[in-house]
């Protein structure tokens, strides 16, 4: 499915002559824990930079032990087994050719010394990048910057390093850094300036969010100039778990303009010939700005021959917001899937808009073949429902059954006489029964349906259409999943494709058909409306009296703040689902459940 379906690329940048440095980026993913397979993968691509005449090679953060580590962090055996991994790639990189090739890789150490300032002793966990080098470990260090904010918890885990590192390599100084150490002032990179380096190279594991593409490069644009030097911003690619990694590495020269830009969600090397300073012919050393050591490492200090470069290339075209938004839930799906060892998924189609676009989501990550839809329709259910659920498998090709529950209602409410929202909760929870028990049967994992704004409300039913083990559009807004629906079905039609998204699961009024004639208005304000208040308060952490003031009926504000809440409890229920805002919920926002304290009281 075009854009969304990473593949791989190869850029290259000329920039001049004397001296010259042919740097390789690999943008690629790792799984965490999966140290053999990482190592793997690294000795693969650093394969492919070397075929390139690469002199430089670096990969992302962490990329030996996958990102984020979380508590694997605190496992001394963990820390121990990234350790000895990063030894015995070092060899086996000079076993199989490339020992002459530098490589920066980024994995799990350890500190040797306590740092008393952090509480830490000798042994405490860091987020580090190790250079390897003629089958050797040259020169390790850690990141410096330790982020706290959203889904990081890095002061829980790390202490943090105190060293600028600069490698020399054919005659060219490089400063390195790790990820945070850009988003953040101060420390390596007025260090970089003071020690004059040619080149700063970061590599980085940047979760996605919505409009972050843009951020990022007036960021990397900032610190080139502030580091006085050509900046090189490697990022990571893939899923784990609820976070997506887009890639969209950026190489930017000392006065900001861009010289690379990488694929977003794609996996790929980035070679580029430069034109960089000569390095000093005395090195500078101790400690310069905020207290950072200059650790300089000489590994070829004398320049290259000047060389023709073989190749040109560009700047890789960005994708549109929409389509963006899209091929990151099609990436955060397919790695989830893959990465636990699964190979199909179960979806319960109603019909309606949601479960359409986690459909066309799923045959998109997954292949038609690997998506399993049942259709469940009670007496409630409309007849345009149960057609759309069809009309959707035949476009998309997707595996489908129907399965009635109208008897197993029969003789649940024979024996309960259930009534009111029990007797319409009933009928939600027999259809994630029956998911679940296909899922037990068959292998399929079930994906749950709900939007944000749904979680937001509490407008779910546990152990009903909650249900699954994973959430593709958890942190997508309804009035987006609209947008995106028809997103997808024009991006269908322009290719000459059959729309996977019945049109009338896209125009008709979203409706849980639990009741006769139900529709979602009956309980929730107009979707626009509420979307635009969640944000607010769910995003933005706005107060009610701001919301108020931004435009907003007072009894509609409070209303709504009153549900979300009240929904603490299920949100916690919910299954994880893929990251695309700044404030996902889930390890972004974090509340007590049991809370008193009211915004809008």
């Amino acid at each position: 499915m075009g854009s969304a379906t990473p593949h791989r690329v190869c850029l290259t940048i000329t920039l001049g002559f004397v001296p010259q440095l042919r740097l390789a980026l690999n943008q690629i993913d790792s799984t965490v824990g999966d140290l053999a397979g990482n190592a793997e993968s690294i000795v693969r691509w650093t394969r492919h930079s070397a075929e390139q005449g690469a002199h430089l090679v670096a990969f992302p953060e962490m990329v030996l032990t996958g990102y984020p580590v979380e508590d694997l962090a605190l496992r001394p055996s963990f820390v121990a087994a990234s350790r000895a991994a990063l030894h015995s790639l070092a060899a086996r990189l000079a076993d199989e050719g490339f020992g002459g090739l530098p490589v920066i890789v980024g994995y799990l150490d350890r500190s040797e010394a306590a740092q008393p300032k952090f509480g830490q002793p000798a042994g405490a966990p860091q987020n580090a990048a190790a250079v390897l080098h003629g089958g050797e470990v040259v020169l390790t260090f850690a990141k410096h910057h330790l982020p706290n904010y959203g889904v990081f918890d890095e002061f829980r885990y790390f202490v943090p390093g105190d060293t600028l590192p600069v490698v020399r390599v054919h005659g060219i100084d490089v400063a390195l850094a790790i990820c945070e150490d850009l988003w953040q002032d101060g420390g390596r990179v007025p260090a970089t300036r003071t020690a004059g380096a040619g080149l700063l190279l970061s590599v980085n594991a940047s979760p996605y969010e919505r409009d972050k593409d843009d951020t990022r490069l007036e960021l990397v644009r900032k610190r080139a100039q502030e580091a006085g030097c050509t900046t090189a911003y490697l990022a990571m690619m893939g899923g784990q778990d609820e976070l997506v990694f887009d890639g969209d590495s950026i190489v930017v020269d000392r006065d900001g303009e861009v010289v690379a830009r990488a694929p977003q969600f794609a996996e790929g090397c980035v070679v580029l010939d430069l034109d960089l300073p000569a390095a000093a012919a005395e090195p500078l050393s101790g400690r310069v700005d905020d207290g950072m050591r200059i650790e300089h490492l000489v590994i070829s200090g004398a320049p290259l021959p000047a060389y023709e470069p073989e190749l040109a290339g560009g700047y890789a075209e960005r994708l549109d917001d929409d389509e963006e938004v899209y091929s990151a839930l099609v990436v955060g799906l397919r790695a989830y899937v893959a990465k636990n060892g699964f190979r199909s998924v179960l979806i319960g189609l109603s019909g309606g808009i949601d479960s359409a676009l986690v459909a066309a989501l799923a045959c998109d990550a997954l292949g038609a073949e690997n998506v399993y839809g049942v259709s469940m329709p009670s007496k409630y259910s409309s007849d345009h429902s149960k057609g759309d659920a069809a009309e959707l498998a035949r476009r998309t090709g997707l595996n489908f059954r129907t399965v009635p529950i109208e008897p197993m209602f029969d003789a649940y409410m024979g024996s309960l006489g259930l009534t009111g929202l029990a007797e319409e909760n009933l009928q939600s929870r027999l259809r994630g029964t029956m998911l679940m028990a296909i899922s037990n049967q068959e292998g399929h994992i079930v994906l749950a349906p709900g939007n944000k704004s749904e979680l937001a409300v509490g407008y779910s039913t546990l152990y009903g259409d909650s249900v699954g083990a994973y959430g593709p559009i958890k942190d997508v807004y309804k009035s987006s999943v609209f947008r995106l629906a028809a997103w997808r079905n024009r991006a269908a039609a322009e290719r000459g494709q059959t729309p996977p998204i019945p049109e009338n699961s896209i125009t008709k009024p979203p409706s849980a058909e639990l009741r006769p004639g139900q529709v979602d208005t009956d309980s929730l304000p107009d979707y626009p409306v509420l979307d635009a208040i969640l944000e607010l308060y769910v995003d933005r952490d706005t107060g009610a009296d701001a919301i108020v003031a931004a435009g907003f009926d007072r009894d509609l504000v409070v209303k709504t703040l009153r549900m979300v809440d009240a929904a603490e409890y299920k949100r916690r229920q919910y299954p994880p689902g893929t990251k695309i805002s700044a404030k996902g919920f889930g390890k972004d926002r974090r509340l007590p459940i049991t809370n008193r304290w009211r915004e809008h009281a």
